[in-house]
């Protein structure tokens, strides 16, 4: 049985197909009419009968993409917005609202590099105009973006800003949506601290406005960060209430997200019978969308949840796991196929004959040829960077071991017991004393091999050859482990200790760098390591 909102969406595509035929004064007003009974708009628009075509269709099209937008139908929004934007012709609140919703439609369908190029230009034009408001929409546009292509820390910097601009505008409804936002970046970095009081108070201005769809998803927001705080059970209790509620509004992409962070606080909680079916759901969902990322996290969830319970249903969601987290470049194939085919078929309709239907042939045998052979190359990237794991964590281990021997050796110095044949040989020494400089380093950022030679009164190409020599690793890997050893003693040791700074001590001048390092080495995120070792 099809719902009001389904039926809502079918009526009003086909009063804007109708106009899209005729462009007619009367069926703009028709489209405006609807979503003013919808409430969408603020006020009724109504158009003169002298109205002319560029003015209908610049203000049609526009609330077309906001509708469809706000309606999660992105691949047509996005053809509605496109169609608007140059019937803007000048650089006012107009154009950058529509440079504005063509930014968020493209974050959601996941072309981060367009997105960004939108909303930088809607931010310029919200900079000269002064005004707050639109300044700190802008901003919160652009730090979505930056967290789209997980750079949270890139993100931090326009939502801060964003918050300043609007407290100055004292936009409660903007507010909210920033705050949220901020809640999200700063779950992100590691920062749950931060993160629950802007969740909390985004809900608290939503709830006064009676804004209970926008509420819901702070709230959503709060569980989140009470999840990263490892207060499961106050998580799950909010959660039992968000996801039902997220059901009823429509909002399936929230939904999806809800579904899979209360499948993490049943997890965290040992309940992994319970985690299951919202892993699922959550994970078709995501599937039905596109969301990659996402969806990789369901069957995460999915894979741990099994291990006690169906060891067998555990191994195929880890082999899906595996698939999707690779499936970056069959996505890219994918995306190059699909052209070759549409193009493709265009020929076919301009030429019948049977030489062209041959010379499509070879290019289908062509690229098959290529595909195979893509497929190898990265089937042989993927083992490579797996063998490269295995020892780097060989060499964590190794280093690990070296400093336990260097403390023993202190401790028996210190007590004057220390036997002459107990002394290590020639290259475990320089060894010991290349980590010794290393971890002084780490604190004050000088990590660079030339500094490194130095201390160690070396040449820097000496100091390579002889690393080289005695470790089989370049500096950059050796120093790499160093850093990656101490990473994980402060997060097993000290799990207080938020990401980001954990990271400083490490040595890296940004959380983002020291993330995909830890991951490569690792293969999961510091706080997903924390995560599991508390398991």
């Amino acid at each position: 049985m099809m719902n009001l909102s389904s039926l809502l969406l079918i009526t009003l595509t086909t009063v804007l197909g109708q106009f899209d035929q005729k462009q007619e004064v009367a069926t703009a007003n028709q489209f405006f009419q609807m979503l003013d009974k919808e409430g969408f708009t603020e006020e009724r628009i109504q158009f003169k009968n002298d109205t002319s075509v560029d003015s209908l269709r610049q203000q049609v099209w526009y609330w077309a993409a906001e509708w469809l937008y706000d309606r999660q139908q992105y691949e047509q929004a996005v053809q509605y917005g496109k169609k608007a934007l140059p019937l803007f012709r000048y650089d006012n609140d107009d154009r950058a609202g529509c440079l504005n919703i063509l930014g968020c439609i493209y974050v959601h369908m996941g072309d981060v590099k367009q997105a960004a190029d939108y909303a930088k230009q809607c931010l310029a034009i919200d900079m000269k105009s002064g005004d707050d408001d639109r300044i700190s929409s802008s901003m919160n546009t652009v730090a979505g973006i930056y967290m789209a292509g997980y750079q949270a820390k890139e993100a931090e910097q326009y939502i801060l800003q964003a918050l300043e601009h609007a407290d100055k505008a004292k936009n409660p409804a903007r507010q909210a949506v920033i705050l949220g936002m901020a809640s999200e970046i700063y779950h992100t970095l590691g920062n749950d601290q931060k993160a629950l009081p802007y969740a909390e108070q985004a809900y608290r201005i939503d709830s006064t406005l009676n804004r209970q769809p926008q509420a819901t998803i702070r709230q959503s927001q709060c569980a989140s960060a009470l999840l990263g705080l490892h207060r499961y059970q106050e998580a799950e209790r909010i959660l039992r209430k968000v996801v039902p509620a997220l059901r009823e509004i429509g909002d399936t992409h929230a939904y999806a997200i809800a579904l899979n962070r209360l499948g993490m606080s049943l997890l965290c909680q040992k309940r992994e019978r319970e985690a299951i079916p919202y892993y699922k759901e959550a994970a078709g969902l995501f599937s039905k969308m596109g969301d990659l990322y996402n969806e990789i996290h369901s069957h995460r969830g999915l894979y741990e949840s099994y291990w006690t319970v169906n060891p067998d249903s555990a191994k195929i969601e880890l082999d899906y796991f595996d698939l999707l987290k690779d499936s970056l470049y069959t996505h890219a194939t994918a995306d190059a196929l699909s052209r070759y085919n549409a193009e493709f078929g265009n020929d076919q309709l301009q030429q019948e004959n049977e030489e062209a239907r041959l010379k499509h042939h070879y290019l289908i045998g062509a690229i098959i040829v290529i595909l195979l052979l893509c497929a190898v190359a990265a089937w042989y990237t993927v083992r490579q960077m797996r063998l490269r794991q295995q020892q780097t964590q060989e060499l964590i281990k190794e280093i690990e071991r070296l400093k336990n021997e260097m403390m023993e050796r202190k401790a028996e110095t210190e007590t004057e017991t220390a036997p002459v044949s107990a002394v290590p040989d020639e290259d475990r020494l320089f060894l010991m004393r290349v980590i010794e400089v290393v971890n002084e380093g780490m604190a004050k950022g000088q990590l660079n091999v030339e500094h490194i030679a130095s201390k160690l009164n070396m040449s820097v190409q000496t100091f390579r050859r002889r690393l080289q020599n005695t470790a089989g690793e370049t500096p950059k890997a050796f120093i790499s482990a160093i850093q990656m050893e101490k990473a994980v003693k402060l997060l097993k040791e000290s799990p207080d200790i938020p990401v980001l700074e954990v990271a400083s001590r490490c040595g890296f001048e940004e959380s983002s760098s020291f993330t995909h390092t830890f991951k490569r080495v690792y293969g999961v995120s510091p706080k997903e390591f924390r995560y599991n070792v508390k398991m």
